[in-house]
Formats: C-alpha cells, sequence, structure tokens
C-alpha cells in the first residue's frame, strides 16, 4: 500500500546513545540547531524508553519537560492541543522528582515523565473548562482520582489537552478554544473527543495521556492520529472527579505512541475507588507483565455483520491486512455475531440532566455547537404542562438502565468458542474540519461511533492501534475487545502484532 509524509521513529539503544544524549543536554554545549536535534530525539522517545533513561539518571525530569515544553512552544499554534500549558507547574513538579530520582527513590516507572490529560479531568489549582464556555473559568479544589494517582506515581502533568465541548463531539472540532488539527493533515479532524491528548501524542508533545470515553473518544482519535488507546472495561478506572458526560457509559483510559506505554498508564490508574459509584471491585493486574504472554492459543472472532459493513476501502483493506498477520499469530479466527445492543435514548437522558443543571444556573447562553442537543425544555415546565410524556420519558429511562445492566450481565457469555473480537475501530477516514463543524455524522449517514459504542454499552475493554495508512497519509485504526477485564488479552495480542508490524513507528513529519 502507498505510504507517503512519513518517517519511521529512529530505533535508540539504552547504551551508547543515552550517553550521547545525556551529555548534549547535561553539558547544554551543542547550541542552536544541534541542541534542538537533541530536543527532537529525546521526544520522540516512547514513554518506556524515557522511563529507562530517567531510571538510569542518563536524564533529568527537568530537561525531559523543558524539552516536551519547548516542542509545545514551537507547534501547537499549527495543531490547538492544549487549552493549558502547565509550564511552570510542571517544571516544579520535575524539580522535585529530580531530588527523590537523585536519591534513588523512584515512585513508579512513571517517575518524572510527562503526562498530559484532557481537560475534562479535574486538577486541582488548575482549571478545568470541558473546552466550554460555561466552564472557562472553572478552577476545582481538588484532582481526580486518577490524576492524584498519577502524581503518586511520579508522573508530571504537562497540561490539559483541548477536547469535543463536554465530550460529546466524535470529531472534536466542536470547542470554545477551537478545534484541533490533525497532525498528519491540518485541514482534518483528529477525531474526538479526545482530540488534544491524541494529536498531542502524534506530535511528539508529551509521552502518555489520559482521555476519557463515552462512545468511542479515545479510540476515534487514536485511530485518526495513529497512536495507541484503550477504553478500560467499565469501572476498572475511576471517573471521580471527571466532568461527566454519560455517566453510565463514562470512561477514563490511557493513551500512548505504543501498547506498552499504555499498559504502565493503566497499571498506574486502575484499582477500586468507594466514593465512584460505577468503580468495579477487581483484583489488581500487572499489564506491563501480562502483555508478554503468550497469545497462540488465542481463537479471534469477527463481527462482520455490521462492523464490516459500509467500511470504507482503505480503512477495510488494512484491516484485512492486519488481520492476515493476526490469524498466523492466533490459533484461528471465525465469523461471529455480538449480541443486541439496544438504543442510546438513556445516554441522551443523562447528558440531558446534568446540562439541565448548569442550565438553571443561567449558563445557557454560554453553550457553544453543543447546545442543539441539549433540553430547552426545563423539567418543571415539563412536569406542569406534559405530565404524562414526562412519565413515560421517565419509565423508558428506568427501564433502559435495566436493559443496560441485563446486558452487560450476559454479553460475556457470548465468547464460549472464541475469546476476542477484532474490528475497525472506525469506518471512515478523516473528515474536514469544515464539513465537521456543520455535521457530526458524514453525508452518507455514517457515524463515526458505530464501530466503537457498542463496547461502552456492553462495558467491554476495547484497544486501538495502527494498523496501515491510506494513499493520502491518514493512519488506519484496529480494534481488539473482549469480556469484562480482559485487557490483560487484549494489551497482549496488540504488543504481539505492533512488535510484528511497524505501523506505530510512523510519524506526522509535514507540519511539525
Amino acid at each position: 500500500m502507498k505510504v507517503i509524509k512519513q518517517l519511521t521513529r529512529r530505533e535508540f539503544s539504552i547504551g551508547t546513545a543515552s550517553a550521547t544524549l545525556a551529555v548534549a543536554l547535561a553539558n547544554k554545549t551543542s547550541a542552536g540547531a544541534s541542541y534542538a536535534s537533541d530536543q527532537a530525539e529525546l521526544t520522540s522517545l516512547t514513554l518506556s524508553q524515557v522511563a529507562a533513561k530517567l531510571r538510569a539518571l542518563s536524564i533529568s525530569s527537568v530537561d525531559v519537560v523543558r524539552a516536551c515544553l519547548n516542542r509545545i512552544d514551537g507547534y501547537d499554534k499549527k495543531l490547538n492541543t492544549f487549552i493549558t500549558v502547565m509550564h511552570d507547574e510542571a517544571l516544579a513538579q520535575a524539580k522535585a522528582l529530580d531530588i527523590e530520582a537523585a536519591a534513588h527513590k523512584f515512585r513508579s516507572p512513571l517517575h518524572g515523565v510527562p503526562i498530559a490529560l484532557k481537560d475534562n479531568i479535574d486538577t486541582a489549582g488548575i482549571r478545568t473548562t470541558a473546552a466550554s464556555a460555561v466552564f472557562e473559568d472553572r478552577v476545582p479544589t481538588a484532582d481526580a482520582e486518577v490524576v492524584r494517582k498519577l502524581k503518586d506515581a511520579g508522573a508530571v502533568i504537562i497540561g490539559k489537552a483541548n477536547l469535543g465541548e463536554f465530550a460529546l463531539s466524535a470529531t472534536g472540532a466542536a470547542s470554545h478554544f477551537g478545534p484541533v488539527r490533525n497532525p498528519w493533515a491540518l485541514d482534518h479532524i483528529s477525531g474526538g473527543s479526545s482530540s488534544g491528548a491524541a494529536a498531542a501524542l502524534a506530535a511528539d508533545f508529551c509521552y502518555g495521556a489520559l482521555g476519557t470515553d463515552t462512545g468511542g473518544s479515545v479510540r476515534i482519535p487514536a485511530a485518526y492520529c495513529g497512536v495507541v488507546s484503550l477504553k478500560p472495561t467499565h469501572g476498572l478506572v475511576s471517573v471521580r472527579g471527571i466532568v461527566q458526560a454519560v455517566l453510565s457509559l463514562d470512561s477514563c483510559g490511557p493513551m500512548a505512541r505504543s501498547v506498552a506505554d499504555a499498559a504502565l498508564l493503566l497499571n498506574a490508574i486502575s484499582g477500586y475507588d468507594k466514593l465512584d459509584i460505577g468503580s468495579a471491585v477487581h483484583a489488581t493486574e500487572d499489564y506491563t507483565a501480562l502483555i508478554r504472554q503468550p497469545v497462540s492459543s488465542l481463537r479471534v472472532g469477527i463481527p462482520k455483520r455490521p462492523y464490516f459493513y459500509d467500511v470504507d476501502r482503505e480503512i477495510g483493506e488494512s484491516v484485512e491486512a492486519a488481520l492476515g498477520v493476526i490469524s498466523k499469530l492466533t490459533r484461528g479466527m471465525k465469523d461471529v455475531s455480538l449480541p443486541l445492543t439496544g438504543d442510546l435514548s438513556g445516554a441522551r437522558v443523562e447528558y440531558t440532566a446534568y446540562h439541565h443543571r448548569l442550565q438553571q444556573e443561567g449558563y445557557s447562553a454560554r453553550y457553544g455547537q453543543i447546545s442543539p442537543t441539549l433540553p430547552v425544555l426545563s423539567i418543571e415546565r415539563c412536569t406542569q404542562l406534559a405530565p404524562g410524556k414526562c412519565n413515560r420519558e421517565l419509565d423508558a429511562y428506568v427501564q433502559w438502565r435495566r436493559d443496560l445492566e441485563l446486558l452487560r450481565r450476559t454479553a460475556d457469555d457470548v465468547f464460549s468458542d472464541f475469546d476476542v473480537v477484532i474490528v475497525p475501530t472506525v469506518k471512515v477516514m478523516p473528515i474536514l474540519i469544515g464539513d465537521a463543524l456543520k455535521s457530526e455524522a458524514r453525508a452518507d449517514g455514517r457515524t463515526l461511533i458505530d464501530n466503537t459504542v457498542p463496547f461502552n454499552l456492553y462495558g467491554w475493554p476495547a484497544i486501538s492501534l495502527p494498523c496501515g495508512f491510506s494513499s493520502d497519509g491518514f493512519p488506519v485504526g484496529l480494534t481488539i475487545a473482549g469480556p469484562h477485564f480482559s485487557e490483560g488479552k487484549l494489551i497482549a495480542l496488540a504488543y504481539a502484532y505492533e512488535r510484528a508490524t511497524s505501523w506505530h513507528l510512523q510519524r506526522p513529519t509535514r507540519y511539525l
């Protein structure tokens, strides 16, 4: 397949290259273009690679953070990936963590590593906007639970990434702070709603990120930007302290430039949170250890209907080629059918209820492009003018919640003679930002969430990773999903596929 505008990431050895790079960064003697080249090499490392260098004390967290900040300052005007860049805070964190490292006190493999957060994840003392004018000046007093865990693990929070307003945009274009531009083609969408996080990773602005996923919001942008993302089992990662989209479907998941990096992040953020009503009790697992488990015994299901129907030709070709590789890594493949998921009526009720409260507080005029999807008639007026209709809607929502719970309790039963399923992450190639601002749907009626939202409804984990490129140079994403708490299997198979191919090494270079 023809691939253009790509550059393979250089492989770095931990030995000689580490020493050379450390000297250049420590002495700061190589000025101008040479120093800039050293910084570019540093930011292009994976999370796992930079973590190894930090632990070896061949580089410092301050060096790493400065390299990322310089790259953001140099290129983010083109991409618009960040709403807030935490220059001073990140450097202060890095300095404190370097003191710990000098004493050989490392909190985790994330010690000193710059991580970005989607800007609907609360950060104490730093504004969290959800990309809306409604929250433009909102400054939380407490960190989200996942942020607390990242800080405890020694990660450096480098900034708050742009997103589709209130995480309700699958294209990621509708933001009060302007659309995020795809690093592979600036006039196209980067996917949403975790648009800024995915684009920042592809542009080497950070080594990992946290996004949120209600109907595909970490997987769609990962597919369009050529990075890795994982939507965990519903409840495996706390969503307490994250601005709600649809509580019954919301998840928080890792985004990175490799499967191993996603596993490192998942280790840090997963775990039961008794103050999160959706949190699930599950035994602690080491996903970085599970990543290397054998996959030769895995049986792969291919749900042709409806996941492979109406797929853009080049996406279909890339996915079929990926299946050819995976078939040699696993025990075999077979066509399968997945349970029917029902509709999203209850999801609309949940986000409507959340935004109704904000409207009642006087924020109606501050909504952006998502305002047409929000309620016009208040609950009080609905009760007064149409009590019968309100009762029917409430009854329908209660039934939807019952159906959703039953689906999640029974969906795993389908895995009787196969272990995982594989589908294209998205059916359609990225569209122009101008077209996305007009509508979230394609002209032919296909939406970006066709192949992603079912896994939110099932509550299953799903990982998206690169599996090819279109003739126009856009990445193509492949999704591997499985039953509840099968993250270990998914990561292992994704890692095996990643090692057998080189798609994850491709980086956008035309604009960077």
